[in-house]
């Protein structure tokens, strides 16, 4: 009988060799929900299906090694100070906008979010970019919404639906990004000691954290430690004062509980992959993005650093998987095995999610080239 997926990525993770590659491209958000049929706020914001089950749904549908890109879990163990909902404040004829609301504080999130029925929404928003005020004039509850369990109870369910068609991870409560745009730029410039300060109050809630985990009956696969974009916000100086030392800390004590480690930052990521191979017990990182979006090179990284670290990654999401035929895709899967996989530590992935349109072809062809053509050699 042959190996499972959930059984072929847990060996590639303990640094055993499995019967072939792992095959994970990122499918995180749109080509799930885009396979609903469904509006894409019906996922977003009704919650039917959730993205979650989308997500295990589109994993199922192409055979792929999934897992390490569900990441919607919401609080698990509920230690947060403040506590959000989301209010729908606009309605237009093809769209509505949501803002965040604290329950506790009665505060309104600075930023919007803008649901479309044909994209992911778009997030970062500030209301004045759009015509709306800062603070609602008013608002309305998001009703009709399907009901769900949340915190470990969610997590539970999301690891029985996923069964063994991959592994499930945990937030570990750490973040590779402590700088998350320009205006945190100019103020950490102006004055760095609050982001001190929220570096220390960030390895004490990851502390934290890893206690709970470390009393659960059953312990998740994996940890998700951050952190999309690191080095966009933030210089590898920066990282170095700011959030290595989070990850330092989280990768330990994952460490001693026996859990693997991952993070996952797109953009430039060369830098991070040498600090957290030299300076940290990190186990998996991706998606290891070629230019113009990054500036890896697979095969040299494995050259540094392959013996360290598993390396995730990393055909390129547009040029290769949206726009390129199912012989492109097959070439560069060839390519990334040849240059990555010698030895073991290599999971074959994604530049990055995959667009919504990603040929399906193109998604079938790079799991078929995995299961055919990657072997550790």
């Amino acid at each position: 009988m042959g190996w499972t997926s959930r059984e072929r990525l847990l060996a590639v993770l303990r640094g055993e060799i499995p019967d072939c590659v792992p095959v994970c491209p990122d499918i995180s958000n749109m080509v799930p929900a885009r396979l609903t049929g469904k509006p894409f706020w019906e996922i977003y914001v009704y919650q039917d299906p959730p993205l979650w089950k989308a997500y295990i749904h589109a994993i199922k549908y192409f055979d792929i090694d999934g897992g390490f890109e569900l990441y919607q879990f919401g609080d698990l163990f509920d230690d947060l100070d403040e506590h959000w909902v989301d209010r729908i404040v606009h309605r237009g004829s093809e769209r509505f906008v949501t803002q965040g609301f604290c329950l506790e504080t009665g505060e309104w999130d600075r930023y919007v979010r803008v649901h479309t029925a044909d994209n992911p929404p778009a997030t970062n928003v500030l209301p004045a970019k759009i015509g709306l005020p800062a603070v609602p004039s008013a608002w309305e509850e998001i009703e009709e919404a399907r009901e769900w369990p949340t915190g470990l109870e969610l997590w539970a369910l999301i690891k029985r639906e996923m069964g063994d068609q991959g592994i499930v991870g945990m937030p570990s409560g750490a973040s590779t990004v402590l700088l998350s745009g320009p205006d945190d730029i100019y103020a950490y410039y102006d004055d760095p000691h609050p982001f001190y300060d929220k570096r220390d109050r960030m390895i004490e809630r990851v502390e934290r954290r890893m206690r709970r985990i470390a009393q659960l009956e059953t312990k998740p696969d994996f940890l998700l430690c951050g952190g999309s974009g690191t080095l966009v916000w933030q210089s590898p100086a920066i990282f170095r004062e700011l959030a290595l030392p989070v990850l330092r800390r989280v990768t330990e004590l994952a460490a001693d509980l026996g859990i693997p480690t991952h993070v996952h930052s797109c953009g430039p990521e060369s830098e991070l992959v040498k600090m957290a191979a030299q300076e940290t017990m990190l186990t998996v990182i991706d998606p290891l993005e070629i230019p113009p979006m990054g500036d890896c090179d697979l095969a040299e990284l494995k050259r540094l650093y392959g013996d360290r670290i598993v390396l995730k990654g990393n055909l390129h999401t547009t040029r290769t998987m949206l726009h390129g035929s199912p012989d492109d895709v097959v070439a560069a899967s060839v390519q990334a095995i040849d240059g990555a996989a010698r030895g073991g530590g290599f999971i074959l992935s994604t530049g990055d999610q995959c667009g919504r349109d990603t040929p399906d072809e193109n998604i079938h062809a790079m799991v078929h080239t995995a299961r055919t053509y990657g072997r550790y050699k």
